[in-house]
Order: structure tokens, then sequence, then C-alpha cells
């Protein structure tokens, strides 16, 4: 890409990487001027309201072994902003959506009710699914009494090819079916329709998912009420407190994408962690499990300890490590997820410390703040050896592809096409590994649906500090190249690969691959 073509789509930002610079939030720099989208409602005082937890979901009925569960997504309110109502599109009408609790290998099912003005599609980022439960952006839940007439064609100006006979529709719910034939990790589930994932995951439609199993279980790491999910996203609010989203069709209707100067992805001013903006927790002088999800549309994190002291990672996207890995600080791309252990043994009970986002510059540089309580007893300790994982080697791939990520025209490719329901880009054969090859322009990082990947090199050289374990998201860098060793177990049928940059996602940046 030239400079000219740069300068004429990101204006200043462009010229930043046009004469060798990054854009904000594509790579480990601080926010540059003009891309973070500001409130016009005045910012809220940082670490004034509690961290809040949300409610773990329960099912509705086990039949034959199988919990049952209903979900409603709906209309709802929340004060985020103190002494302001936002509206939420949420799923049982909050932000976040509930916490579901599973065990590996218990098949759970999940009815899904559309009482929203708009289509969904649910994505179960990180399971194992059959491909009609997976999310697919084309297989929508369309709201009771909406004839969908709108919908039936893609009406956006980028040159995608989506035709009538793509659209799966399924009138006011659709029931989707989890085997979670996988072992423990921390998942997440969100919207996933096409052209308006972006939007509406902005708009709340996203909560988290943990799987557990026996041997996570048996591990002396924290537990209960020291188990700690934390869903970290951005968000930017109008003076009334309503979510402010840079759409150019705000009725999410007709006409996708952003405005211009936000194409490369939408970042707020404020932070929320679990829905509430800059929380506070107070914790025991003792040790806790955070499982962190980077829930931004398209922010980057850099999360450290304001006052130096280490994290001690336990677990990547799917699952535990190896070993743990001391961090000083850890780097999350968007829909990335991080178990970590914090000892706050040594800190006086009544002090403070900080998470905060060296990636991020003013009050977007603080995350949560954590003061220090009563003595408690502790009985957890993170043991030198967590799981038996296999690595994989580079022979045991069966083929070799590669997948360049690249703004052209009008949108994002990859391997210069526009996503289209029909094309596939690959076929992999289910039980086999191969090694893909991801390069790319900007920062992009790329999720694969159902199958999982270890990072097996970066510009040639061994996997980052972040990298490690089995993954399904990677951090790819502006004109890097990274090498994942991929397998395909679980089921056959047509997924996807994509950019989790949810606004490059919306403007075409997504692929099939067939499971055969």
């Amino acid at each position: 890409m030239n400079r000219r073509r740069v300068l004429g789509l990101f204006g200043a930002a462009g010229a930043a990487v046009a004469a060798g610079g990054t854009l904000a939030g594509c790579g480990d720099t601080t926010e540059t001027a003009g891309i973070v989208l500001p409130s016009s409602a005045p910012l809220p005082p940082r670490f004034r309201v509690p961290l809040p937890i949300p409610a773990v979901k329960k099912p509705a009925r086990t039949v034959h072994g199988v919990d049952e569960y209903e979900v409603t997504q709906k209309i709802g309110s929340a004060e985020i902003l103190p002494g302001k109502t936002t509206k939420v599109w949420g799923f049982d009408g909050t932000f976040p959506g509930p916490t579901f609790e599973a065990r590996a290998g218990h098949e759970l099912r999940v009815k899904v009710r559309n009482e929203l003005p708009q289509p969904t599609s649910t994505h179960l980022h990180g399971g194992v699914t059959p491909p009609d439960s997976d999310g697919y952006p084309t297989d929508l839940v369309v709201p009771v009494g909406d004839s969908f007439d709108t919908h039936m064609r893609h009406s956006g100006d980028m040159p995608m090819t989506v035709r009538p006979q793509d659209w799966t529709l399924h009138k006011g719910t659709k029931e989707y079916r989890y085997p979670l034939g996988q072992r423990a990790a921390t998942l997440w589930y969100h919207d996933h329709r096409m052209d308006f994932s972006a939007p509406q995951v902005w708009r709340g439609l996203a909560g988290m998912f943990v799987v557990r199993d026996d041997e996570d279980d048996a591990l002396p790491l924290p537990k209960g009420e020291r188990d700690i999910p934390l869903l970290i996203c951005d968000r930017a609010f109008t003076a009334d407190g309503s979510f402010a989203y840079p759409s150019i069709d705000p009725s999410l209707t007709m006409t996708p994408g952003v405005q211009k100067k936000y194409m490369q992805g939408v970042q707020g001013d404020v932070i929320l962690v679990n829905g509430a903006p800059w929380p506070e927790l107070e914790v025991a002088p003792v040790r806790y499990r955070f499982r962190i999800l980077n829930a931004s549309n398209a922010r980057r994190y850099q999360l450290a300890l304001d006052d130096g002291r280490h994290l001690v990672q336990v677990g990547s996207d799917q699952g535990l490590l190896a070993r743990p890995r001391t961090q000083s600080s850890i780097v999350l791309a968007p829909a990335e997820r991080f178990d970590v252990v914090v000892d706050f043994s040594a800190y006086r009970p009544g002090s403070t410390v900080t998470l905060v986002n060296r990636l991020g510059s003013g009050a977007t540089g603080q995350v949560m703040r954590f003061r220090i309580g009563n003595r408690a007893s502790d009985d957890s300790h993170v043991p030198a050896r967590l799981s038996d994982v296999e690595t994989l080697k580079r022979s045991q791939a069966r083929v070799t592809r590669q997948f360049d990520f690249r703004l052209s025209g009008k949108g994002w490719t990859i391997n210069k096409q526009f996503f289209s329901p029909s094309t596939v880009l690959a076929r992999p054969a289910l039980n086999s590994v191969e090694l893909w090859r991801f390069t790319s322009d900007f920062h992009h990082p790329v999720h694969t649906h159902l199958a999982h990947f270890q990072v097996l090199t970066r510009d040639g050289r061994s996997p980052g500090a972040n990298d490690h374990g089995w993954k399904d998201v990677v951090d790819l860098r502006p004109y890097e190249v990274v090498e994942v060793l991929v397998r395909f177990t679980g089921f056959r049928g047509r997924y996807m690969l994509h950019c989790h940059n949810l606004e490059h996602e919306d403007m075409a940046m997504m692929a099939n691959f067939q499971v055969v």
C-alpha cells in the first residue's frame, strides 16, 4: 500500500503509519489523537464503584443429563455513568450477560429468544461446537414480527457477495447445542451478526462462559469467591448516558460500517470492567485468580500492576498452560483471554494497588483498583506444573497455508478477497494439523472458529511472552509474520477465521474454511 493511499484513508493517523510509525491499537504504542471516540458526557470518577460480578446463569431444566438454558436478548437499562441511564442490548437485558458455568464433556443447550429490534447470531467464542450452533454471521435469529425484508440482501457499499440463499433465518428463537468436548477454559459469548457485530456487541451483547474440568479443579489455585472473571472493554457515551458509536446507519438496518476516521477500529474513552467504569475490588491479602477477557471492539491492553509486582499467568485462551509464567505485564488483543494469579499477601490492609494499561493514556491508562482488606487464611498456591500440554511440531503439519490480512478499497480483506458465505479458502481434514501463516498490513487479532492452535514462530523467531498455550486468537501486529499450528477436531462443516477487530470483521475481513 503506498503512502498516498494510507494518508487518504486515515488522515493524520495514516501519516504516522506512512512515516514508519503505527496506528493506535496497531502496535505497542499509546493512543493517537483523533482515533479515540470521545464521550460528550463527563467522564465518571475512577475507583468509586465496586466491581460487579455477573450472575451465574442457572439451567431451566435438565433432560437426560443435558442442561437446558433459556436466555432472552432484550433491551435493558443500567446506571453505568453516575446519575444517568444507559440503554443496553443484553442477554437477559444485562451488560455483561450472565456467566455460564459448564463442565467439560457435559453437553448443554441454550435457547436464545430475540426480543431486540434487530437480528442476532450468538457465537460461543472458543467453543468446539457443531457448525449449525457456531453462530455463523448469516444464521440469524430474527425478532418476532420482523419480516426481515430489508435484510435479505447485503446492503452496504462494500463489495461482498451475499445472496438470498445464504441466509438461514429462525423466527424468534433458536437452540444452540454445546457438547463441550474440550478442556477447561475461559470462553465468552457474543453477537456475530453479519455486518453489525461491532455495534451490537458495543451495545452489550456479550458475556463470560467458563468451562471447568477435573484437572483444573484438582489444582490448588484460588477458588470460589477468589476466582473472578474480569470482562474488560471500552465505551464512549453521549451526554444523556447512551452508548456513543459512529455507525454510518445507527438503525443497524441497511448500511454497515463506521464513519471513515474510525475505520481502523472504534476505541472509547471509558474503561469498563464487568460493565462498571474503573471499579474497585476489595481483596483479602491472599491469592486471587482472575479470568481476564479483552472484550473491546478494537482496543489492545498492556496490563500491569502500578507498583511493578508480577502477574503469574496460569492459562491462555484454551485453558491451562503447562507451567506458570511470571510476567511483568500482559498484552491482550481483542478477544484474547488470560488467567492470572495475583498474590496480595505482601500488601498492608488498607493499601491499594492499581491495574494499569500501559497502552492507554490519561484515564484509559488505568483499568481498576484493588483495596486490601483484612487478613484471611489462604491454602492456595501455584504449582510448578499445571497441565500435561502436548506441544505440536512443524513436522505434524500436513498442509501449509498463508492468509494475508490487508486493507483493500472500501473494506478489509483476507488473501485479497472480501467475505462471501459461498467462498471457501481452505479444506482441512478432520483430526489433522496444518501450518497457517498469517501476514498483515495493520494490527489484526486473528481468530479461528472451532480449531485451536499453538503459536510456532513470530517473525521467524520464538513465540512471544504472551503466545504460549492453546489459543484461538493471535495478536498479529503490523507487517508481521506469525506461524501457527492448527488442529481441527470435533466436527466437520463450514467454519470461519476472521479479524476480531469487530469493525474490520464487519467490513469484510472474514473467510470460510470447510473441515472435511
